[in-house]
């Protein structure tokens, strides 16, 4: 369904198990950006009523998955640390379209966050069925459900509103390119490290 390129080296999850309260910041400040994504694009395509109704409620959702990630953080005894820069995130900005209409930009926008959320959900599927630790286990497996339906939401604006743009072929440019940044991933404890 995601339709990702390259799969994570599923020796990623050993990095993860040694540093759980790192994982777990760095998924909170993730869930807090994805939220933060949202919002801006409601911003710049403010005269799409149903963009904006379902963008309002994933951005609430996002919002709950930091405060859900919070909770655990202060469960185990951890500290929420500083926020992280994402360079997977960066790295995958650059393939978007700026200079071009403001249509194609909105496009490129919701595939670049579709895309983040394909990878997101990966990244929980793995760790929902790697990970000993039975809470988190399932706590990603419901995350990993969720994310897919933020990556549909996603894909799902694009193609409506890019009826003019070969948005399937965007996608596939996208995913090209994000195989090879994702590449050089999967090497630290971070959700797109």
């Amino acid at each position: 369904m995601l339709h990702l390129k390259l799969e994570t080296d599923p020796r990623w999850v050993n990095i993860v198990k040694s540093n759980i309260e790192e994982i777990l910041t760095d998924h909170a400040w993730c869930e807090q950006k994805a939220a933060t994504n949202a919002i801006t694009i409601i911003t710049l395509n403010s005269e799409h009523t149903d963009l904006v109704t379902d963008l309002l409620e994933l951005a609430k959702e996002e919002l709950e998955h930091f405060q859900m990630v919070h909770e655990i953080i202060k469960k185990r005894g951890y500290k929420l640390g500083r926020e992280r820069k994402d360079s997977y995130v960066n790295e995958l900005y650059k393939f978007m379209n700026k200079g071009g209409n403001r249509l194609q930009c909105m496009v490129d926008r919701l595939l670049f966050s579709a895309m983040i959320e394909a990878r997101s959900c990966e990244r929980f599927k793995l760790l929902s069925k790697e990970i000993k630790d039975p809470e988190l286990s399932k706590f990603y497996n419901d995350l990993m459900i969720s994310e897919a339906g933020h990556y549909t939401t996603f894909i799902g604006f694009a193609r409506k509103y890019g009826k003019d743009i070969d948005v399937d072929k965007r996608w596939k440019e996208l995913v090209e390119f994000e195989s090879h940044v994702i590449k050089n991933y999967g090497k630290s404890e971070t959700i797109h490290g």
